[in-house]
């Protein structure tokens, strides 16, 4: 192990160290071909094959980075950040789903702090994912002036970095910045903006300096990142890699994710017809029976028999044969989920107490993709922009698309006679998002940008079913939907430190910019 990766441990720098250490573990076809004491970032771009490996490192990094469980222990691979961590954070975050061990139950129960492991790790490896596309994007402009590889595959590698480092930053700001109509013109804390490849010292002394820019800035970065991209990657792939390998559709379909958050409802609207080449699957499980090639999987990590997150980090594991994250029958109990909707019996099943997720299916091999974007959530994106501008007509016909493959009773459809104004039709598009994304890890990137809807607020985060005394008896739907008990978790107000997690105690004791910005309570 070279002296800047030591110095790197020493230092305990969170984005650098898990940036090196991903970078030299997930790329060692391209490392091991010279000693680790004299490798440099710039011999994975000599030729076209290690240029290769190296784009496909950055993926493995999204798909599985270093874990920590505690400071001063082991690192091992787990499912961070787009495993099953970033899915069952994102859930265990919120309430339609239930954390049924202790793996999650630090998030669940927002006992968090700056030390712990599950958000101090999503921080580490998402900007180990950062600083690795950043690495790759100097290398593949380097080899294009070079000739190593021509101009033009030089920008394809450059765009799904720029796409993968948009997906990364937006996984982070949805947990460590407040959204973005926290304040009327989004002029409050974000991130830093890092461009840099951090591959040495004199970068990590740099890059200390950097101080949070305003959310809006960092929404721009984003999207400048997605428009590069969209210009740049191919529209289609074939096989598989249509699904795991970044396309013009997958930025586009991030862009719609960005802009809801930004409450930019013209822009989708604008935006969507762009977003061709998919269609929903004629069933509910259609992309999850087969993740690999469907008409509807927009983006997925790759999980494959020989390369998985392991027992600890797949999706197949923690919502299938473990059982680690049920649903919970806060949704399951809700008389507008109706007992007829397909996505009841397609999509979950019966566990030894709890219904469960039947939407990862592999829990002996892991190979179950994880699902970031499918066109079902882009199709309810544009659905709840023209609900909420007001055209009833537009917004019911996009979300009967999602709904109605679903509930295939006639008498049970909706039609517009059922809503008498566009609010009521937004709460129904935002029902329908909890249903079809159940398990997918979205509700809480629902819940933190709502907490500007003056009519469908989460203020804050909702409460919570605990998992004791709960039994598959529970699960019959009562016509008064679901009453919280007395033992279950209340909600935190949006006032609530909590609300945010915390910059990881890690990073302050080697960064005094950010220390001094850290999040309110914390």
């Amino acid at each position: 192990m070279n002296t800047i990766i030591n110095k790197l441990i020493q230092l305990r720098f969170g984005l650098v160290l898990i940036a090196i250490l991903t970078f030299t573990s997930c790329n060692e076809e391209a490392l091991d071909l010279t000693p680790y004491s004299s490798i440099s970032e710039l011999s994975a771009f000599d030729n076209p094959d290690l240029i290769a490996l190296s784009v496909t490192g950055v993926y493995n990094a999204a798909q599985s980075g270093f874990y920590q469980a505690s400071q001063g222990s082991a690192f091992q691979v787990r499912g961070y950040p787009f495993g099953a961590a970033s899915v069952s954070q994102g859930d265990c975050r919120g309430e339609d789903m239930l954390n049924m061990a202790a793996f999650y139950q630090i998030t669940y129960n927002g006992t968090y702090d700056p030390t712990t492991a599950n958000n101090v790790n999503m921080w580490n490896t998402l900007w180990a994912v950062i600083n690795k596309a950043n690495i790759v994007i100097n290398g593949v402009k380097a080899a294009g002036v070079k000739g190593t590889i021509t101009v033009a595959k030089a920008e394809e590698y450059e765009g799904e970095m720029r796409f993968l480092r948009a997906l990364s930053y937006h996984e982070l700001m949805i947990h460590f910045a407040f959204p973005y109509k926290h304040t009327a013109d989004a002029s409050h804390l974000g991130l830093p903006i890092r461009t840099v490849p951090v591959t040495g010292a004199a970068e990590v002394d740099s890059e200390v300096s950097k101080g949070r820019e305003k959310v809006k800035d960092v929404y721009t970065f984003m999207l400048e990142d997605l428009a590069f991209a969209e210009q740049k990657l191919p529209a289609a792939r074939t096989g598989y890699l249509k699904v795991v390998r970044a396309t013009k559709g997958a930025a586009v379909a991030l862009k719609l994710r960005l802009y809801s958050h930004m409450w930019d409802w013209d822009k989708i609207i604008a935006e969507f017809p762009n977003l061709t080449g998919y269609s929903l699957t004629a069933a509910p499980e259609g992309p999850f029976a087969n993740n690999k090639t469907n008409t509807e999987s927009i983006f997925s990590i790759e999980n494959n028999d020989l390369d998985h997150s392991g027992v600890n980090g797949a999706l197949g594991s923690m919502y299938n044969t473990r059982a680690l994250v049920a649903i919970s029958p806060q949704i399951w109990n809700q008389t507008w989920w109706l007992a007829s909707d397909l996505r009841r019996t397609q999509l979950t099943k019966s566990g030894p107490t709890a219904k469960l997720s039947n939407k990862y299916r592999d829990g002996a091999t892991y190979t179950d993709y994880t699902p970031l974007i499918r066109y079902a959530e882009s199709v309810l994106d544009v659905a709840e922009a023209y609900a909420r501008k007001g055209n009833i007509t537009e917004g019911l016909a996009k979300l009967n698309l999602v709904r109605n493959r679903a509930v295939t009773t006639p008498a049970d459809q909706f039609v517009a006679a059922n809503f008498t104004n566009a609010p009521e039709l937004v709460v129904a598009i935002l029902r329908e998002r909890r249903i079809e994304l159940l398990g997918e890890g979205r509700r809480w990137a629902d819940i933190t940008r709502l907490q500007a809807d003056p009519v469908n607020t989460t203020n804050g985060i909702p409460a919570k079913v605990l998992n004791s005394g709960i039994t598959l008896a529970t699960y019959a739907a009562v016509p008064a939907g679901w009453t919280m008990r007395a033992a279950d978790l209340t909600g935190f107000p949006y006032t609530d430190k909590r609300v945010l997690w915390p910059i990881p105690q890690e990073e302050l004791l080697t960064n005094p910019t950010l220390k001094a910005q850290q999040n309110p309570g914390w």
